[in-house]
């Protein structure tokens, strides 16, 4: 592998590579985010009419929404070339320079987890995206100066789950801003037809929604839970995804009827068994549970919040009546606060 392979490749995972068939590559096949589709195909259309690049974009939201996938699907209908890499892979400017004067006209460079750009890196962006130029410093000490080098006028996309940790000045020249939520049930459900369509599986609709009700809001769990159910159907079945199947699989996998797996009540039970249902802090709730701070709040929180089983306050996180159904755990309401303590 090259280096440039290296670095563009970067944001590309296993979980990524299962799910390239099952990808949408128009905006009509996107399921869900009603309201960022028809905007984003007002943007593309007005770029197009113009034969100019389209405007830089920042798509925040949860992991598994489908960032990487819109902003593919972004060059696709400019019919312009796609670059991906993440943040984390750019180490020196001349990475992120490498990139940017090898890329062509109007096309779209997509830059994973941006809000772990370094400094350096984030300088070099301000001039590349407001004046396609790049600053770049030959020689050093007392003889050296600084040049600028042009580049093909191009559109960023960047992508994050934590756009409160963007740095002002970068965020302030992205001209359009995107927020992919969480995907409601029957959404959900249209992910999995599709899906299920593509993989040529027979599937029943109680199964669909069986399987919709255990994925989290998430295309991304809902296409790997649709793969996992479909090897039980094909091993202990016919091949075809009913019920039961599902929820055998479900079974199996330590997943329960919320979607919740074992470590999501595990923190939950963590709350109420060791900090008496809250308040506990993240740094510590983290600690804890044996995970990192940032794997906590980017992907186990957002559905546990969207679910009521906990709520974030001032003094820490807190498990909310809910949860303690849902677990079969007795609780003691503070009627003043309406939060269980």
């Amino acid at each position: 592998m090259t280096e440039e392979d290296r670095i563009l490749n970067a944001t590309e995972q296993d979980e990524d590579r299962n799910d390239l068939g099952l990808r949408p590559v128009a905006l009509e096949d996107f399921q869900g985010q009603t309201d960022v589709k028809h905007n984003l195909r007002v943007f593309t259309d007005a770029a197009l009419g113009r034969g100019a690049p389209l405007d830089h974009v920042f798509i925040s939201g949860p992991p598994g929404l489908g960032k990487t996938t819109l902003a593919g699907i972004m060059a696709r209908e400019l019919g312009t070339e796609f670059k991906i890499t993440s943040a984390p892979a750019l180490e020196k400017p001349k990475d992120l320079a490498g990139l940017l004067t090898s890329i062509g006209e109007r096309a779209v460079f997509f830059i994973d987890e941006i809000h772990r750009l370094r400094p350096a890196m984030e300088e070099m962006l301000y001039v590349a995206m407001e004046d396609f130029e790049l600053d770049w410093v030959i020689g050093q000490g007392p003889a050296a100066r600084t040049v600028r080098v042009p580049i093909a006028p191009f559109t960023l996309v960047g992508a994050t789950t934590k756009p409160g940790q963007v740095a002002g000045p970068l965020l302030s020249r992205f001209g359009i801003s995107l927020r992919l939520e969480l995907y409601s049930h029957e959404e959900i459900c249209e992910v999995i037809r599709r899906s299920a369509g593509l993989l040529g599986l027979k599937i029943e609709e109680s199964a669909v929604k069986a399987i919709a009700q255990g994925s989290r809001g998430t295309p991304r769990v809902a296409n790997r839970l649709l793969r996992r159910v479909r090897d039980f159907a094909e091993v202990l079945g016919d091949g075809t995804v009913s019920e039961p199947v599902v929820r055998h699989a479900m079974k199996r996998l330590d997943i329960d009827a919320m979607g919740l797996e074992r470590h999501d009540r595990f923190i939950l039970r963590t709350i109420i068994e060791q900090y008496g249902g809250g308040p506990v802090g993240a740094e510590t709730l983290a600690i804890s549970v044996g995970e990192a701070v940032d794997t906590l709040e980017d992907f186990y929180e957002p559905y546990l919040i969207q679910c009521g089983f906990i709520k974030r306050t001032p003094r820490g996180r807190l498990a909310t009546a809910r949860a303690y159904e849902h677990l079969n755990m007795k609780s003691r309401v503070d009627e003043n606060e309406q939060f269980l303590l």
